[in-house]
């Protein structure tokens, strides 16, 4: 009994100093912090393991270092833009870039996210047809192919796609293929044996340095890139697998948005994958060379920003540039999002929009990829039902498109979903466009789903049955740390 009463003291001390920690040293959003004490003493012990694993803070460390940013004089452009974009002296190419110059000043100032405006690009919502152009302008590559996804899996897509990297290094075509560990627990690092042999490069990020266990799991990086010769640069919500070519009988068909895109704008996803690389790379950093910056003059005129974000920043530059753009709007908001667990001021700033009249349409899939997220969202899309928003719900398989279109003049693709996980825990990338034709186009592939969708109004959310409404209130409530 006295062994009993000691442990029972002993993990009840030690909830309190956790808590402690979680309040006054961490400094976390307060709906974070209140869902973190209600973990550690509705279930003391299996709490305290579970905040030891995802309860960390990285805001304070410095992951991504590269001496060499320097030489491509990206420090000088940037300083350079600022000042002509604070005197209103800075040549916009296209309408829409005026009309968010704001939002262009904000990327740029906070996330060091230069604007190109020479730029085209190729808008995918197929698996097979994005992973073909991919495959066709791999096999075309000469110099170099840089490749990062969330999630690589071992089938079938998988092995092609190795096999096809093999290839392309035997030629002498650099090749480095970096994933996230917990992304891609499926997949062992053996699986890339014969692409390594022929020369390839692979790297993990955040590897476990104890066998199964993982303090860093709860920082994904959840980017997908690939950057061929410095020319062509691939972002967007596609990760690789035979699943998203629709051939998972539990999602069935993926309906996914992904951009290929050709201009200065790869420069920046080129150093994003550089950044990535090297802090995930003890063997094989990637040192300044202009092959990987080529030169080129494209005729594109899509004005672009690739804007980061990630648990080691202290600001929440995609959600920021988000909640600018749902601001800025006068006419029309489309979202499409896979999970839609907004923090008070995205819930905020969508309410507002609503309440004055702004046509706000989110979708979303009908069924759950991780239920406790699934059941959140909907207790979100509740509240913006009630205000007028316009939910649809989309029956055509899964959707995992990451979209937000604003009046049919700027747009945003990438890899962040309107949630919490996306905006502070995950390390993501989001192409802000600037253009009416591109962002109409965007329009059009909403449009074209909704044609395979529902409608879900706010009288038939009210009829669901009281189950659904203790499994939302408890998603809800665990939300914040989802």
């Amino acid at each position: 009994m006295n062994f009993i009463t000691i442990l029972v003291t002993s993990i009840f001390i030690l909830n309190f100093f956790m808590a402690g920690a979680v309040i006054f040293l961490e400094r976390r959003d307060p709906s974070a912090t209140w869902a973190w004490i209600l973990v550690l003493f509705l279930i003391p012990l299996v709490g305290f393991i579970l905040y030891l694993i995802f309860g960390q803070n990285l805001t304070k460390k410095r992951l991504f270092f590269w001496e060499d940013y320097k030489k491509i004089g990206v420090n000088q452009l940037i300083e350079e833009q600022t000042n002509l974009l604070a005197q209103n002296k800075l040549p916009l190419r296209t309408r829409e870039a005026e009309i968010h110059r704001d939002l262009i000043y904000l990327s740029l100032t906070s996330n060091n996210a230069l604007l190109t405006q020479d730029n085209e690009i190729d808008i995918f919502t197929d698996g097979r047809d994005k992973f073909n152009r991919l495959f066709h302008d791999i096999r075309e590559a000469k110099d170099h192919i840089h490749m990062q996804y969330y999630i690589f899996r071992d089938d079938e897509m998988g092995k092609k796609l190795i096999d096809l990297l093999t290839e392309k290094a035997k030629q002498g075509v650099t090749v480095r293929i970096l994933y996230d560990e917990m992304g891609s627990r499926r997949i062992r690092k053996r699986s890339f044996n014969k692409l390594i042999k022929a020369g390839g490069m692979v790297e993990v990020f955040f590897p476990s340095k104890i066998p199964f266990i993982n303090l860093r799991v709860n920082f994904r990086n959840h980017r997908k890139l690939v950057i061929i010769d410095g020319k062509i640069g691939y972002v967007g919500g596609f990760n690789v697998g035979d699943e998203y070519l629709g051939l998972n009988k539990k999602f069935g068909y993926w309906r996914d948005t992904h951009l290929r895109i050709q201009g200065n704008a790869v420069h920046a996803i080129q150093i994003r994958f550089i950044l990535d690389w090297n802090q995930a790379s003890n063997r094989h950093d990637i040192y300044y060379e202009e092959k990987y910056f080529p030169k080129t003059f494209h005729s594109g005129k899509i004005p672009i920003q690739i804007v980061t974000s990630g648990p080691d920043s202290e600001a929440e530059h995609i959600k920021n540039g988000y909640i600018k753009m749902i601001t800025s709007a006068k006419k029309s908001i489309l979202i499409q999002t896979p999970y839609f667990i907004p923090d008070a001021s995205i819930l905020d700033a969508l309410r507002i929009a609503a309440l004055s009249g702004i046509d706000v349409q989110i979708m979303i899939p009908n069924k759950p990829d991780h239920m406790f997220v699934y059941w959140a969202t909907m207790s979100y899309i509740g509240e913006l039902l009630k205000v007028g928003a316009k939910v649809f719900i989309y029956d055509n398989g899964f959707v995992h498109a990451k979209m937000i279109v604003v009046d049919k003049n700027a747009a945003s693709v990438g890899t962040a979903n309107i949630d919490v996980r996306s905006f502070r825990l995950n390390f993501e990338v989001n192409a802000f466009m600037y253009d009416g034709p591109t962002a109409e186009k965007l329009v059009e592939v909403f449009e074209k789903d909704m044609e395979v969708s529902r409608e879900l109004t706010y009288e038939q959310y009210l009829q669901r049955p009281i189950i659904i409404r203790f499994k939302e209130s408890i998603s809800r409530l665990l939300s914040p740390i989802l």
